[in-house]
């Protein structure tokens, strides 16, 4: 107990001469730091507070020392994040290596491998990108065709890859390629890291009906891909492909929350997201309460159920810890909750929106306004992305209620 009151001092006193100022103010919709080769720093700070957490480690707080992480135990890692959400300091790095290749490259990669990639992730020096879904394998993707042909020294990649997010701002992508075409279809896969500042590889953003285009199409025309970029065996990339989609599963949970944090951070944001002020500025008051009993109802319920959802997310998360575990089936239990809350946490808004919801452009409608019903259009795609809600589904009677097939 004293090392750790001691690590909790330490802490403090790190983080109160090392976050900026400004990464102390809450975040607008521009203020994600992606990291990348590239990255546009929405400020100053911004860039000072990703090099000083990256260096300390701490943007990837438990993973190994040797690798550029910050090599806390479960019990340090827990204080850290208290102490940050104590001095409300912002995310240094968002990233997909973060929440999903970095955990299957600590558990699958050779040592070379782990030496070159990790402290890259955990400094934010690369942005990555996910190419696993093609255009006849979404649902099925083991069915997929980008093929892999063995020149030597190296792969050479032709097919085409399809809802690779922000895929035009990205360094490298992490991809399943078919190299065992006389296999099985999950026994001739392997996975593969491909630089994408090459002539072999173009994107091409996706219009959404919210009219974003966070997802791409990429295309691969004889990619060159060095032998040394094979993570695990040749033909045995489903082994990688199955572990990464549930760290994937579990970030998407984590939507329904209104994003990452501890149990009490998710909490207060998913009410302090707006909904309960909205519906009193929409809807009105009578007596400090919403006028609508109906909508009050609903939101104390979401309210209930997000509080509930996000302690056991916590309790599964130090479990699996504490006991050196990865993730379990129960990811798919997390995803499938997450993206059904968070599509409900959106259509409670734009219920106590009212006529307000109805907005698209033009007068008449608040940026913020227009924003909510934009969004509420995007999560249409949660059940959709890292494996549709039907097969988590079929994923939890299989694996997890051990139902008979």
């Amino acid at each position: 107990m004293e090392n750790l009151d001691q690590f909790r001092k330490e802490t403090k006193e790190w983080l109160e001469e090392n976050c900026p100022p400004e990464m102390r103010k809450p975040m607008g919709p521009g203020d994600v730091v992606w990291g990348g080769r590239n990255c546009k720093f929405p400020h100053p700070d911004a860039k000072l507070w990703l090099e000083r957490m990256g260096e300390k480690g701490w943007t990837c707080p438990t993973w190994p020392k040797e690798y550029g992480g910050g090599g806390l135990s479960f019990d340090e890692n827990k204080i850290l994040q208290e102490e940050l959400m104590a001095i409300r300091a912002r995310p240094a790095l968002s990233s997909f290596g973060i929440w999903m290749l970095g955990p299957a490259l600590l558990e699958f990669a050779s040592e070379e491998q782990k030496k070159k990639y990790i402290p890259e992730i955990v400094k934010g020096e690369i942005r990555w990108c996910q190419g696993y879904s093609e255009p006849g394998s979404g649902s099925d993707l083991a069915s997929l065709k980008t093929k892999a042909e063995d020149k030597g020294d190296h792969f050479e990649v032709n097919g085409q890859k399809v809802w690779t997010s922000y895929a035009d701002d990205c360094d490298m992508i992490f991809t399943l390629v078919r190299t065992g075409p006389q296999e099985p279809k999950h026994d001739g896969i392997s996975f593969l890291l491909i630089d994408m500042d090459q002539p072999g590889v173009t994107t091409k953003p996706i219009k959404l009906i919210s009219g974003k285009s966070p997802f791409c199409e990429t295309f691969f025309d004889n990619a060159i891909v060095p032998k040394e970029n094979l993570v695990n065996e040749l033909n045995k990339g489903w082994d990688v492909a199955k572990r990464l989609l549930q760290h994937e599963r579990n970030m998407i949970a984590g939507m329904g929350l209104g994003g990452g944090g501890s149990a009490k951070k998710k909490k207060d944001q998913a009410i302090s997201s707006g909904m309960a002020t909205m519906a009193k500025t929409y809807a009105g008051e009578e007596s400090g309460k919403l006028a609508n009993p109906a909508l009050r109802q609903k939101i104390a319920s979401f309210d209930i159920n997000s509080h509930a959802f996000s302690l056991t997310m916590k309790r599964a998360s130090e479990e699996s810890k504490s006991s050196n575990s990865g993730p379990s089936p129960a990811s798919s239990m997390f995803k499938y909750y997450g993206s059904e809350s968070n599509k409900l946490r959106y259509e409670l808004m734009l219920e106590a929106m009212g006529t307000k919801a109805l907005g698209w452009e033009g007068e008449g409608f608040g940026p913020a306004e227009l924003a909510i019903t934009r969004e509420w259009l995007r999560t249409k795609a949660n059940s959709i992305e890292g494996g549709t809600s039907e097969v988590q589904l079929n994923i939890i009677a299989k694996r997890v209620l051990d139902l008979p097939q």
